[in-house]
């Protein structure tokens, strides 16, 4: 997969944040990309941001905790582009409260999407993955390995991927498909409410993951990095 060009990829919670700066330099790649959102309105937003020929662009709703959402989304790309090459796992929400005021349905919105989102997804893309020994991406957290006050949802469900990912990589590199987890610290995002602004230029930008999914992509298929911890350079202001 050195060469990226006309390769498709699949991306989840593409509308923003991390997704969209990895739709972004994919395509910038020469990549094709599918991008979902919960809503199609906000796929359809993000699509058209990323580029003006809607040919390498397919907008998508899909709700990862789904599995028979992930399963027609990732049919109607590989109806529209013809492969899938790539699943970049990505979308991921945040809960954040003691486990005293931590609500059980907070507790399963957080699960359910960061950990059986992930599993949802590449039950759903595995046969098209197997056909292109593709790329599976899952974005992580360094909360996966760091635990901290009031994170219990959101650290279970980061452990859990991390430890998912890093399984199917065993489980799937017979049939030449790659398996990487990136494991951000701060990043720029939207994430739980957030409005990226100046105060943000010392995080990891959206664009940085992309760089850094683009040159797993590019990587010598000898070589598997297959958890990569990343971090800003300096601590925050």
């Amino acid at each position: 997969m050195n060469t990226l060009t006309n390769k498709v990829a699949y991306i989840t919670g593409g509308s923003k944040g991390i997704g969209f700066g990895v739709a972004k330099t994919l395509l910038d790649n020469g990549m094709k990309v599918a991008i979902t959102s919960r809503t199609l309105a906000a796929a359809r937003q993000a699509a058209a941001l990323l580029s003006d020929d809607p040919s390498n662009v397919l907008a998508l709703e899909s709700d990862v905790s789904s599995l028979a959402a992930e399963t027609s989304a990732i049919q109607a790309t590989v109806a529209h582009f013809g492969q899938m090459d790539v699943l970049v796992a990505n979308a991921g929400v945040g809960h954040f409260a003691n486990i005293e005021t931590l609500t059980e349905q907070e507790w399963k919105d957080t699960i359910e999407t960061n950990l059986t989102g992930v599993f949802n997804s590449v039950k759903a893309g595995l046969d098209t993955l197997k056909q292109s020994k593709g790329y599976i991406i899952t974005i992580a957290s360094l909360a996966g390995t760091n635990f901290f006050e009031n994170g219990a949802a959101y650290n279970a469900s980061k452990f859990g991927l991390v430890g998912f990912s890093q399984a199917i990589m065993l489980d799937l590199r017979k049939y030449g498909i790659k398996v990487s987890t990136i494991m951000p610290g701060s990043v720029a995002t939207h994430f739980n409410n957030h409005v990226p602004n100046d105060a943000d230029d010392w995080k990891i930008q959206p664009e940085d993951i992309g760089e850094l999914v683009a040159g797993l992509l590019k990587m010598n298929p000898r070589t598997l990095p297959s958890k990569i911890e990343v971090r800003p350079s300096l601590p925050g202001k």
